[in-house]
């Protein structure tokens, strides 16, 4: 078989390689159906446009925001020790040090990746993959093209950044999540346009180190999806932080101030406006753009096998992720909803058995959310805003950090968890959390709802004694005295 790469100079060298199944892309869905389909005996080769593996969850989204948030955590502990080295820092070199605290973590990553792939005698081709028809795959890099043929094609390349074209991006003042951590400095000020995920995420985090944000949402409050509740705790949180939060407001357009030199521009030399619906008009020395994101297909000569994809780059697939085209499965943010790395592995993992045959289980029904602001949030189940929709009676058991000794040993005097419960059968029907490892805990909620367990469970379970555990048992406690 000729390497990639490869000038082929005989009849055996022009021979396509064969495989059971070509995984295009290799973030989070790509790997596990990749390493499930190799576990059930079958040839696979993952394709990869960049020159590492790990896709837009390890090198540009997941991975890199939640590194950024660790390392300002880091910072803000040091603070609350009365350190005030990354104060006394200028603003290069504080960006600089965050930086490089993340992409620690990115490299860790896309070695645990690769190895993983590797070990399960997966072969990784870096290379744009596009389709020539159902069953072959053209890879094409700078180092040479190839094709290849598959029984099976899965589809993961996933989304980027939504970039309208009546935005003037530059990757220096105007930029979009992608750029965020190439920035030369850390800016002075900053506007965020989109208060989804993404853009709460990057404003918390900002704003936690002293970067004066203004947050730009077109709805009346933020994450929408989100219980109320739980919402409300974070805008007063980010207010608290210095954040101006501008809700009900819509960007007309934005334009680059240009400085008055010839210069070369340096990024305090210019100014970013922004100009809203409303009238009024806001400036600052970045603006980060966070409103939606596209799938990542149009590279990837659809037509040829007869798929397309809608106006936002998105593949339909039905409930085994199977496309219109038999042998083609998509999963991941290239689907849509829900687009989480959580349920992209188990969506690539299901796809995988589907496509050979092979009978699983999942409880994919029952997904918790993690947002991962400062403070963080994480839900799973129902709001209570669908249950009242939805005409579900039920009750609301509140459980506040502090009134748990974990609570107060960590200093974490905001800190919320919120069961809901049915109010007839005391199964629970959702679990809501703000505040320290809200993204750990909820999984203990989430176990119990799995398994239609009852707020009784809570009352009499033991739990370790100080934890944040603790605080199911006083939430239950206080749903059931109101029942």
């Amino acid at each position: 078989m000729t390497a990639f790469g490869e000038t082929p100079n005989s009849q055996e060298s022009l021979r396509v390689p064969n495989f059971d199944l070509c995984v295009i892309g290799s973030g989070p869905g790509g790997q596990k159906a990749a390493i499930q389909a190799a576990k059930l005996g079958r040839s696979v080769c993952v394709v990869e446009r960049m020159e590492v593996v790990g896709g837009v969850a390890i090198n540009t989204g997941t991975i890199p925001s939640k590194a950024l948030r660790e390392a300002v955590l880091d910072v803000l502990a040091a603070r609350r020790r009365g350190s005030e080295a990354f104060d006394a820092l200028d603003r290069k070199r504080q960006l600089a040090g965050l930086v490089e605290s993340c992409q620690r973590v990115i490299r860790a990553e896309i070695d645990i990746t690769r190895t993983h792939l590797v070990s399960n005698g997966i072969e990784v081709l870096h290379g744009l993959g596009s389709l020539v028809d159902k069953n072959t795959v053209h890879v094409q890099s700078s180092r040479g093209t190839q094709s290849i043929h598959a029984e099976h094609i899965l589809i993961a390349t996933g989304t980027h950044p939504a970039r309208p074209a009546n935005i003037p991006f530059d990757e220096l003042n105007i930029i979009t999540s992608d750029e965020l951590l190439n920035l030369p400095y850390l800016p002075r000020t900053m506007i965020v346009v989109g208060g989804g995920v993404i853009g709460t995420e990057y404003a918390s985090m900002l704003a936690a180190i002293g970067v004066r944000v203004t947050l730009i949402e077109g709805r009346n409050r933020l994450l929408e999806f989100v219980d109320a509740e739980i919402t409300e705790a974070l805008q007063y949180h980010l207010r608290q932080a210095g954040t101006t939060l501008r809700l009900g407001e819509k960007v007309v357009t934005v334009r680059l101030l240009e400085p008055a030199t010839t210069a070369p521009r340096d990024m305090y030399d210019s100014q970013v406006e922004a100009v809203l619906e409303s009238g009024k008009t806001l400036r600052a020395d970045c603006l980060l753009y966070c409103v939606g994101r596209q799938g990542s297909t149009d590279k990837l000569n659809l037509p040829a096998a007869g798929l397309d994809a809608d106006d936002r780059g998105r593949i339909k697939v039905d409930e085994h992720y199977q496309s219109a085209v038999p042998n083609i499965y998509a999963v991941g943010d290239v689907i849509g909803f829900p687009s989480l790395a959580s349920t992209s592995m188990e969506q690539g993992r299901l796809a995988a058995c589907s496509m050979f045959g092979q009978r699983c289980e999942s409880y994919s029904t029952t997904f918790p959310y993690g947002i991962y602001s400062i403070p963080e949030i994480s839900m799973v189940g129902w709001t209570e805003e669908k249950l009242t929709t939805e005409n579900i009676p039920y009750a609301a058991g509140i459980a506040q950090y502090r009134e748990t000794a974990r609570g107060q040993l960590l200093g974490d005097q905001t800190g919320m968890l919120k069961l809901l419960i049915h109010q007839d059968s005391h199964a629970i029907l959702g679990v809501h959390a703000i505040g320290t490892q809200a993204t750990e805990i909820i999984h203990i909620g989430q176990a119990v709802m799995a398994f239609n367990g009852t707020a009784e469970y809570f009352v009499n379970a033991v739990f370790n004694y100080p934890t944040l555990a603790e605080c199911y048992k006083v939430a239950a406690l206080n749903g059931l005295n109101k029942l």
